[in-house]
């Protein structure tokens, strides 16, 4: 992963570090004391453990790639790994399952971590320029095309900004010392984002992006055992505490394994990242992005395609759709970056072009034509209309976006959206009564004064009423945190 490391950095610098002093009031509610979790018997932290505590933002090791350009043939599709074992745990997460694969000898310290300096490691990485494969595969027939008419969406009137009070660290989530133990259990030391949907009544999935397992070294996703992608699963409804997994898809003893395949090769697709996820019927689906290469200008990467996989076996095995895509067109098409909620007749898709500094565009599909993208309108200027596509839907929130999340309060009857703002240094949260708007102001929930190199901001399907739980990544920890703040 040293090949995301200069990007990214530079996107949280430009978007959470620089900014910061010009927007001291986003530091609405002070959270919880950092790393401040209480013991609860039976799902940790466990007591034989450190309390979880945030990194510091000077890296214990910093790894740099020297990129070099090579001359390839696009090699195809990816192989697919659909290798999957049952494993059952133990009932007490404090027991490790799998000692002999997570608990290996610590290296002796190298002198500069005996000084207290960094270590710095150089890595050099292939910037690809690549043919066109000569042999690619072939493409199954595409559904049948749909003639979607044009439909009047007038603009409904705006709400008041949401007052946002009892901002708290909830829970350390994964890695090291979390409340799940997912370093011991599935052998994911550093990850990002938590993605959640309603899988089934009862169950949660929560999806994550890249990850690493041993020699796990933040900032960033730094080490070994790269995966793409992995997939969680939780029934626990009591989120005061943090939510427990009860499984990941896993091909290994102890060892989540990637959902969507990648190429992994930086200037053709370096690898597949979740954007957001839902159930129809036994059906899941999931928006990802395919990202062509980190390496960009502070604040973007760029993306080959938005598209939508699905899986019939609950989320053990996915297949992308061969036409299920949103090209990115110059770079700066939309839909790139999509949170897709399902409601009432409609799959309502919001997305973003492949950056952090973009407004947001919103399309509406049948349900039982998800996969169809000629049966997707798209809200222009007060219409659902197929005519333009994709790269002519009008913003309905300004720039700018990052992290998109959306969800449909079914008991409030509201719509909630949630996202990374970069011009505020906070992740912010917006409420409307119609999916294209107007949308309230964006208040903030957590700022970059309390966790400097924060993103995410992925809300929780079972946050009630004025109580609203969200995942939070950190670049300098590179895992993921449940959080709370309270919506009046």
């Amino acid at each position: 992963m040293a090949e995301r490391l200069l990007a990214a950095v530079g996107a949280m610098v430009f978007g959470a570090g620089a900014l910061v002093g010009a927007h001291p009031a986003t530091a609405l509610a002070a959270p919880a004391e950092h790393g401040a979790v209480e013991a609860i018997p039976g799902i940790g932290p466990c007591h034989t453990d450190p309390a979880p505590v945030h990194e510091s933002l000077v890296p214990k090791t910093l790894e740099v790639p020297i990129t070099y350009p090579v001359v390839t043939v696009d090699p195809g599709p990816p192989v697919e790994n659909t290798k999957r074992i049952d494993m059952e745990l133990p009932s007490d997460p404090c027991v490790n399952p799998c000692p002999d694969l997570t608990d290996l000898p610590a290296p002796p310290p190298s002198l500069n971590e005996q000084l207290g300096i960094p270590r710095l490691i150089l890595h050099p990485q292939p910037f690809n320029f690549a043919f066109p494969n000569p042999n690619p595969p072939a493409v199954p027939p595409g559904p049948e095309p749909a003639h979607p008419g044009v439909e009047t969406a007038p603009l409904t009137p705006a709400r008041a900004m949401p007052q946002v009070t009892d901002v708290r660290e909830v829970a350390k989530l994964t890695g090291a010392n979390s409340i799940n133990r997912t370093d011991k259990r599935w052998q994911v030391q550093g990850t990002d984002l938590g993605i959640m949907w309603e899988s089934e009544p009862g169950e949660i999935a929560i999806a994550f992006g890249d990850t690493v397992g041993h020699d796990f070294h933040p900032p960033g996703g730094m080490g070994e055992d790269w995966r793409s992608n992995l997939l969680a699963f939780s029934t626990d409804k009591n989120l005061a505490d943090g939510v427990t997994f009860d499984s990941m898809v896993t091909d290994s003893r102890c060892h989540a394994t990637e959902l969507l395949s990648s190429k992994k090769l930086d200037n053709i697709e370096i690898t597949t990242i979740p954007t957001s996820g839902f159930a129809l019927g036994d059906r899941q689906y999931m928006s990802y992005m395919s990202i062509r290469t980190w390496n960009s200008i502070p604040g973007t990467w760029y993306t080959n395609y938005g598209g939508i996989a699905y899986s019939d076996d609950h989320g053990r095995t996915w297949t992308k759709d061969a036409h299920a895509k949103w090209d990115n067109i110059f770079g700066v098409s939309n839909f790139q970056v999509s949170a897709m909620v399902p409601a009432g007749d409609y799959v309502y898709m919001f997305g973003t072009p492949n950056t952090r500094l973009a407004s947001v565009g919103l399309a509406r599909v049948p349900k039982d034509q998800v996969l169809n993208t000629t049966a997707y309108q798209y809200w222009r200027d007060g219409e659902w209309t197929p005519v333009g596509g994709y790269t002519s839907a009008t913003p309905i929130v300004d720039a700018p976006v990052a992290e998109l999340s959306v969800r449909y309060d079914a008991v409030r009857k509201i719509w909630q959206m949630s996202y990374l703002d970069t011009a505020k240094a906070a992740l912010v949260v917006r409420e409307s009564d119609s999916p294209q708007g107007v949308w309230s102001p964006g208040a903030a929930t957590v700022s970059a004064m309390q966790f400097p190199e924060l993103y995410g901001g992925f809300i929780h399907p079972w946050s009630t009423g004025n109580e609203l739980y969200f995942t939070m990544s950190t670049w300098s920890d590179y895992n993921v945190y449940l959080m709370h703040a309270t919506l009046n």
